[in-house]
């Protein structure tokens, strides 16, 4: 396990979120969990980020990848039926791009959506879910502003239209929990046993532990629409949102 490797995978899809075709080779085959490969730019979900869909090419013949598992190793999960390549194989794998597109805009989108909220609003994040050019998140939030649901989506929009610019890193687990308010979710979701832990800082607005793909730019991401605020109980508000182009 790792930021750059899980189990015998490296993760170029940590490394370079932008890159959608690569050679690898497959080092396992698990019939009940799946393929496993040397190098993988699938992103394999977490965070509340779905994992990619794409394609494994080899010696003339498609392997349609529909999900992840993730456990010692990086289960790539062919789609049922068919062919699945043999251990030694080498083949092109194949991010789909317009669904990874989307998720990457969409988890940068809830990144400003978040910095917002806690800047202007002190509320830290209790849950969220995404998928292609919509999500939700829930924040501990007991008074909301009669306002609050067109003030956010202004707010929000004029932090995408800065074009800030979306920076990773990674850091030592002391120094990056030495950083204020780094942890931006009621409860702190970062394992014990951690060392090093991957940062995501919308330069000037959010800085916080994550472990999902992103935009290079805030531009980048769209506009985003507040679709609707919900009450999920005495303090937790749920903010529905989605990419308007």
């Amino acid at each position: 396990m790792g930021i750059s490797h899980h189990g015998r995978t490296e993760r170029l899809d940590l490394v370079d979120p932008s890159l959608r075709e690569w050679t690898c080779q497959v080092v396992h085959v698990d019939p009940e969990r799946g393929v496993v490969l040397d190098r993988s730019a699938f992103y394999p979900g977490g965070g509340g980020q779905p994992p990619d869909r794409g394609v494994l090419l080899w010696q003339g013949v498609q392997t349609r990848i529909v999900g992840t598992n993730k456990g010692d190793d990086l289960y790539l999960i062919p789609a049922e039926g068919d062919p699945v390549p043999p251990v030694g194989t080498e083949v092109r794998g194949a991010v789909e791009d317009e669904r990874r597109s989307m998720l990457m805009r969409t988890h940068s989108g809830l990144h400003v959506l978040c910095g917002v909220v806690f800047r202007d609003f002190g509320a830290l994040v209790t849950g969220g879910n995404m998928e292609p050019g919509e999500a939700r998140m829930d924040f501990n939030l007991p008074e909301v502003p009669p306002d609050f649901k067109a003030r956010l989506e202004e707010l929000v929009n004029v932090e995408v239209a800065a074009d800030r610019s979306v920076a990773v890193k990674v850091l030592p687990r002391e120094e990056a929990l030495a950083l204020p308010d780094i942890i931006r979710t009621q409860s702190n979701l970062i394992p014990a046993d951690e060392r090093e832990i991957r940062i995501v800082d919308i330069v000037g607005l959010d800085v916080q532990a994550d472990g999902g793909t992103h935009v290079a730019s805030t531009a980048q991401i769209g506009k985003i629409q507040v679709v609707k605020v919900e009450s999920k109980g005495r303090a937790n508000r749920r903010v529905r949102v989605r990419l308007a182009n």
